[in-house]
C-alpha cells in the first residue's frame, strides 16, 4: 500500500466524542494500527497510573478522550496496554503516568500532569514544544510534543540493499537540515529529505558510493546552552535524540501530516535507485533529556533508571 498524506487528516465524520476500548495487546510497542482500530502498548515497570490521552491534531489544546488504563486488565508483566476501537490514521497522542518520584535516591521522575512521549512512536510534532516547561515541575500540557497514529504500510517497489564492498566505498558524509538550506541549492523543499532528493544527480557527479547521514531521528532543536538559546541559536547537529523511531520533524515537508516516515523511506529508495548507499549515524549514549536538570519527554517520566545509565551516588543525574 502507498502512504498518501491525505490519510493523515482526521476527516470530520470519522472523529467521534468517544471511542470503544478493548484490552489490548503489549506486544508491540507503541501505536500499531490494524483494521479494526489501533493497539497501545508502553512499557513501564514502576508506574502506578497511567493515562492515553487523545488529540485530534498536534496544536489543539484539550483531548477529546482520556483513558484511564487498569491493572488488572491493561497491563501484562511490565507493559500496560489498550485497544482504541475504530480510532483512525491521523490520531494524535500522549501518554501520562503517575508513580514514584525520588529522583535522587532512585532516578525515578514520575509527574502525574507531564505529558509523555511515545518511546516507540513513528512520528511526532514538536509544533508547540517548550523545553522550559519540560524541565519544571507541573503540567505542560499546552507546551509539549505530541505523537501521531501512522500507517505503517510502505511500497518500496523492488528495492534491495545496495552490496558495496568497503574497500570499494566512497563514503559522503551530509547533513539533511544543512545540506539543500542554502538559496544556491534550488530545491524546492531546503532542509528536508524532500530537498536531499533533488540534489541526488550531483551526488551522482561526485563519484560517491555512500551518503552517510548525520542524525536524522527526532531530536531537541532547544537543547542549546543557555546564551546559545539567548541569541536565537538552535540545536544543529542533532546530537540530542529524543525519539528513535521518528525521522525528526524538522527535516519533513509535512510534519503535521505525519509523513516523517515515508518521506525518509522515500530518500531511502531514491538514493538506492542512484546506486547509492545509505550510512546511519545515531547516537544511542545520551539523549536530550539528559542533565540533572533535564526535560521530561518520554524515558525520564516512563521510569529513568530503566532506560538510563544512572550516577552511583546520585540517580537524578543522567
Amino acid at each position: 500500500m502507498k502512504w498518501i498524506a491525505s490519510h493523515y487528516k482526521i476527516k470530520e465524520e470519522d472523529m467521534q466524542k468517544e471511542y470503544k476500548l478493548k484490552h489490548g495487546s503489549p506486544y508491540p510497542p507503541g501505536s500499531k494500527l490494524n483494521s479494526g482500530g489501533v493497539n497501545f502498548s508502553i512499557f513501564s515497570r514502576h508506574a502506578e497510573h497511567v493515562e492515553l490521552l487523545l488529540f485530534d491534531s498536534s496544536d489543539c489544546d484539550e483531548p477529546f478522550q482520556i483513558i484511564t488504563l487498569k491493572k488488572e486488565i491493561n497491563r501484562t508483566f511490565y507493559s500496560w496496554h489498550v485497544y482504541v476501537c475504530n480510532l483512525p490514521v491521523g490520531t494524535w497522542y500522549v501518554w501520562r503516568m503517575d508513580g514514584p518520584y525520588h529522583a535522587r535516591e532512585s532516578g525515578f521522575r514520575f509527574e502525574k500532569d507531564k505529558h509523555l512521549l511515545d518511546p516507540w512512536a513513528r512520528a511526532v510534532s514538536q509544533k508547540r514544544w517548550s523545553r522550559v516547561a519540560a524541565c519544571q515541575p507541573g503540567d505542560n500540557s499546552r507546551t509539549a510534543m505530541r505523537c501521531v497514529v501512522v500507517d505503517d504500510n510502505y511500497d518500496w517497489e523492488d528495492d534491495k540493499a545496495l552490496r558495496i564492498s568497503s574497500e570499494k566505498a566512497i563514503v559522503y558524509e551530509l547533513h539533511v537540515g544543512g545540506f539543500t538550506r542554502h538559496p544556491s541549492s534550488k530545491v524546492a523543499n531546503p532542509g528536508t529529505f524532500a530537498g536531499l532528493i533533488e540534489k541526488i544527480p550531483y551526488l551522482q557527479q561526485l563519484g560517491i558510493t555512500h551518503v552517510e547521514l548525520l542524525p536524522v531521528m527526532a531530536f531537541d532543536e532547544q537543547d542549546v546552552p543557555i546564551n546559545t538559546a539567548d541569541i536565537g541559536l538552535k540545536n544543529y547537529w542533532g546530537y540530542s535524540t529524543h525519539s528513535f523511531f521518528s525521522p525528526h520533524p524538522g527535516y519533513c515537508v509535512t510534519p503535521e501530516q505525519g509523513t516523517h516516515v515515508r518521506e525518509f523511506c522515500d530518500l531511502v529508495k531514491a538514493l538506492h535507485k542512484a546506486n547509492i548507499g545509505v550510512i546511519m549515524d545515531v547516537v544511542f549514549n545520551h539523549t536530550s533529556e539528559a542533565g540533572v536538570n533535564g526535560p521530561i519527554i518520554n524515558f525520564r517520566g516512563i521510569g529513568g533508571k530503566t532506560f538510563y545509565h544512572l550516577d552511583r551516588f546520585d540517580k537524578s543525574i543522567l
